[in-house]
């Protein structure tokens, strides 16, 4: 059985032993030692046993027809979270460095017992430990989608199981400020109870719920309305670095005493309601520092840019510490003045992230280990601006993140899951994503060839038929077959977004017919054995009509591009009139039922933004 056994993550040591190992009527489960420390894991290990046959009863003393013994012993266990779980004829063993190592143990007995034939399990060995001490999943909660707390208990338990240990919901404008209505009061933004209770249940599950606001860039939310325009770096837009240009405001103003003034008011109100002494502040993408016209020109032009980043970031960094917290920031900024990096505030921990598979992990990774700086890896689950993801890319980001993280000495690996663009991507797609990357950060080597299909339909899904971890993995290669391979997103998401956008646009330059052709041929292949499909997790429904609706987007994201290509200049209004009707009408019963997935995951709030966006074809059809 263990030649089959698929294990998420999969441990660094597995040993096969003989026999098997069967529950007797009238055993227990002993918490040797430290009951009080072991209670949940015990729970944990009682219910996975539980389908097997009579169910152990939890004892605090030894002796008798013990089945089960759960202990910690730091002595035999020398890494911080580990376990070693020896399963025998007679009885299951576990010996763990500490509560969260017992807890881990309990997950992989889990995981085995749902794979157990006849009500037995495999005897064997396993000795298992953490490569990152850090392990996270950032979710995005500010381009419009707000999970439900139930949404978030859900993914919080699924990640605990994979072994992820801290969780982040990035937040722009979603928390509800007591003096800030205006900014969130149309969001369903996080209030204060809810991240109370979202703490304890982190915490219940050895998982640290780390505070997150953006606090220099990424402020447009804020910066719209007149209350805070004044604070704006530029308030009249900026250029992009790489072409284009931003319209309305977007950072603070570094050198305005309003800007930290507001910071430290945030920081006031946010902090108290988390446990965690970490903090993420963002403070990334700040692309107007030092352009013509804006506010700081002056200070950046006589101190220089970088040098204006890092005062503000100081300030900042004073406030994180007035609370007691140790910062996180984004270390996109700060790479581009190296000589900067020593300057940092003692204690902070530089964020390295980047999203495509061939990111600088290494050579940005080695330059913060040479100055000292702690930083995390942070990767992401190549799931924003695609529809459905982009699995390849995701692989290779992920393992190149874990790989060079390794490599440098990183302390943390955070993979990111982000919303560009109305978050249309539903969070099953995600599942692919945070399954590698918590498999690669706790043991990367024994979880480079995972076999992610089979694993997401055991640990995620629940399918019994081993259709729905393959068909996600799959539609998440639906991205390549257009031959037009974009970074961050995927064409076909881009002619979903942009109807009216050239052809001629970098984002679409290159699509032909025939390549959409192929396309959409390759996504009704991979898209034909979803009937076959056989979950049996408490939103099995839910997730089947999520992955149709995928699908069907991605279909029409093909036709659209087939029509625009056979129209004079490519234009979506220069389409056969009966054509474009037909589009039209594909468009709205789509939006209908992206309407209603929405609701039964995330809050009301955001979801008219979000659908604008899928609504721009339908106004092109109607003439406006």
């Amino acid at each position: 059985m263990t030649d089959e056994l698929v294990l998420l993550p999969a441990p660094r040591r597995l040993i096969r032993l003989d026999g098997m190992f069967r529950l007797q009527s009238d055993s227990f489960l002993w918490l040797a030692g430290s009951p009080g420390d072991l209670l949940r894991a015990g729970q944990i290990a009682q219910d996975a046993l539980a389908a097997l046959g009579p169910c152990p009863q939890l004892t605090a003393a030894g002796g008798g027809s013990t089945a089960v013994l759960l202990e910690i012993d730091p002595a035999r266990v020398p890494h911080a979270e580990g376990y070693t779980l020896t399963i025998l004829p007679e009885r299951v063993r576990v010996t763990a460095h500490d509560a969260a190592g017992a807890f881990y143990a309990a997950m992989t007995l889990r995981q085995i017992a749902r794979q157990a034939h006849d009500g037995a399990l495999p005897c064997l060995r396993i000795e298992d430990w953490p490569d990152f001490p850090y392990r996270g999943v950032m979710l995005d909660i500010s381009r419009d989608r707000v999970p439900m707390m139930e949404t978030l208990y859900a993914l919080v338990d699924l990640l605990a199981e994979w072994k992820v240990n801290q969780f982040q919901l990035y937040t722009e404008h979603t928390f509800a400020y007591r003096n800030h209505r205006q900014v969130w009061e149309h969001a369903s933004p996080m209030t204060g109870e809810e991240i109370l209770a979202l703490d304890a249940y982190c915490r219940e599950r050895f998982i640290e719920l780390v505070p997150n606001q953006n606090s220099f860039g990424h402020m447009a939310r804020w910066l719209k309305f007149p209350r805070y325009a004044p604070l704006a770096e530029a308030p009249d837009g900026f250029e992009f670095p790489w072409g284009g240009r931003h319209a309305g405001p977007f950072s603070l103003c570094p050198t305005d005493p309003g800007s930290i003034r507001l910071v430290a008011e945030l920081f006031e109100e946010l902090l108290p309601h988390f446990s965690s002494r970490q903090f993420n502040v963002g403070c990334d993408e700040t692309f107007e520092l030092g352009q013509p016209g804006t506010r700081s020109k002056a200070a950046c032009d006589e101190k220089g840019t970088g040098r204006v980043y890092l005062d503000f970031l100081l300030q900042i960094a004073d406030q994180v510490k007035r609370h007691g917290r140790t910062m996180q920031f984004w270390g996109d900024i700060i790479m581009h003045h190296p000589a900067l990096i020593p300057d940092l505030p003692e204690g902070a921990i530089a964020l390295e992230w980047g999203y495509e598979a061939n990111h600088p992990f290494d050579a940005n990774g080695e330059r913060f280990a040479q100055s000292g700086i702690p930083f995390y890896v942070c990767p992401g689950t190549s799931s924003w601006n695609t529809v459905a993801g982009r699995t390849e890319n995701a692989v290779g980001n992920l393992w190149n993140a874990a790989e060079n993280g390794l490599k440098h000495g990183a302390i943390g690996y955070l993979n990111t899951d982000w919303g560009d663009n109305g978050h249309w991507q539903p969070l099953p797609v995600s599942y692919l994503g945070y399954a590698y990357g918590a498999a690669v950060s706790w043991a990367a080597q024994a979880n480079r060839d995972l076999d992610l299909p089979r694993a997401l339909d055991l640990h995620a899904f629940h399918d019994s038929t081993g259709v729905m971890g393959r068909l996600a993995y799959d539609l998440g290669n639906a991205y390549r077959e257009t031959g037009h391979t974009l970074h961050n997103s995927s064409a076909l998401f881009q002619l979903l977004l942009w109807p009216e956008k050239p052809l001629s646009d970098a984002w679409l330059t290159g699509l032909t017919v025939e390549g959409l052709q192929r396309a959409r041929a390759y996504i009704d292949r991979v898209m034909s054995a979803l009937p076959l499909a056989v979950l049996s997790g408490p939103d099995a429904d839910l997730v089947v009509d999520e992955f149709k609706l995928v699908g069907e987007l991605l279909r029409h994201a093909c036709d659209l591009g087939i029509a625009r290509l056979e129209a004079p200049d490519g234009a979506t209004a220069a389409i056969p009139a009966e054509t474009l009707a037909g589009l039209a009408n594909a468009r709205e019963v789509l939006l209908e039922e992206f309407r209603r997935l929405w609701l039964a995951r995330s809050r009301p709030g955001g979801l008219d933004d979000s659908a604008a966006r899928l609504e721009k074809l339908l106004t092109i059809a109607r003439g406006g």
